[in-house]
């Protein structure tokens, strides 16, 4: 390749990794911008002052706040590695009880990174009708998974008086950001002692004795 050919491709490298940082400047500034002051306080402009870019910047690589914020959702929800649950739940060594503490895993991971998200995010759907969508289609999602890990265990591994729905229902009551904040923010429990007690509890809760 000659020199120039070379020049012409480190400069592509190069504003490929500029575009790359300026999103995550954005989607940063926006994460803090969104816990401190609310979704509904926050607008485009803060977020561009914030992350020092223009406001057409912003328009340009995220399409308006609302898509900013379902950005800032799939971050969070790739942050707790969901590759690594669907392996574990897969192997070929995992009972129910361990299925139940993959889960329990995960979302103590969810919650503990990126927990700062779902509530602001739980917050701006109330107000705004695609983000409510967005923020429905999510929970739906986390509930088809664990509908699908109960539907797959053999006849008898519920207990007697539990659709593997109504299964699922609990499994929501016990496992949600609200218990994660209570444990972990009024009470004073480590993210590891919740885990623990969730994986300890949900067999107790589902599984036939």
């Amino acid at each position: 390749m000659s020199a120039e050919g070379t020049r012409r491709r480190y400069d592509s490298l190069r504003r490929t990794a500029q575009a790359m940082e300026t999103r995550a400047e954005i989607a940063q500034a926006a994460r803090r911008l969104f816990v401190a002051r609310s979704w509904s306080a926050t607008t485009v402009r803060d977020v561009a002052r914030e992350a020092g870019v223009s406001v057409p910047t912003v328009y340009a690589v995220y399409g308006n706040k609302a898509g900013l914020t379902r950005a800032l959702a799939d971050a969070a929800g790739l942050s707790a590695d969901p590759a690594r649950q669907l392996a574990e739940l897969e192997a070929p060594e995992a009972t129910p009880e361990r299925q139940l503490a993959v889960m329990a895993a995960f979302d103590r991971r969810l919650f503990e990174q990126a927990g700062d998200v779902i509530v602001p995010l739980r917050e701006a759907a109330r107000m705004e009708p695609d983000l409510a969508a967005f923020y429905r289609d999510s929970r739906a999602r986390a509930g088809e998974t664990r509908l699908a890990v109960f539907s797959s265990w053999p006849a008898g591994t519920l207990r007697p008086d539990l659709t593997v729905r109504t299964a699922t229902d609990i499994y929501a009551a016990l496992c949600n950001i609200d218990v994660y904040t209570t444990l972990t923010s009024e009470r004073g429990w480590p993210p590891s002692r919740v885990e623990e007690w969730w994986s300890e509890a949900l067999p107790r809760e589902l599984l036939n004795p």
